[in-house]
């Protein structure tokens, strides 16, 4: 009887603790979509865009960055960040998200172009 009650109890504690687990992973969820809508927000309201990186060497980029009606290509690493040069609209070639479409392969065609480079097995 003692015995029972011990692993009863036991047991109870055991989902007492997986549902305090739960909730905290369901708190740490909400949190997360929240603080990631909030920053989403006041990054969209500035005047400054990163339209596009690159990575030259561990913990060093290189970034183009739209301020105001210019465009900047700076240099990005741990401890500092470096002015390049300055563009101008025209020197730019930016790719708009419907030529990126078209551009890339679906992977139907990359499968298919795949499977004829190999020899196919004759019985």
């Amino acid at each position: 009887m003692i015995l029972l009650s011990a692993s009863f109890r036991s047991l109870m504690q055991l989902i007492g603790v997986l549902i305090i687990f739960v909730f905290v992973l369901i708190i740490t969820y909400f949190t997360t979509k929240w603080v990631g809508g909030f920053q989403k927000i006041q990054m969209s309201k500035g005047n400054l865009m990163v339209l596009e990186t690159i990575r030259i060497a561990n913990g060093k980029f290189l970034q183009l960055v739209k301020a105001g009606e210019q465009y900047f290509v700076i240099a990005v690493g741990k401890d500092e960040v470096t002015k390049i040069a300055e563009l101008t609209e025209d020197q730019l070639s930016v790719q708009t998200s419907d030529d990126m479409k078209n551009s890339q392969e679906n992977f139907q065609e990359i499968f298919s172009r795949l499977k004829d480079h190999f020899p196919k097995k004759q019985d």
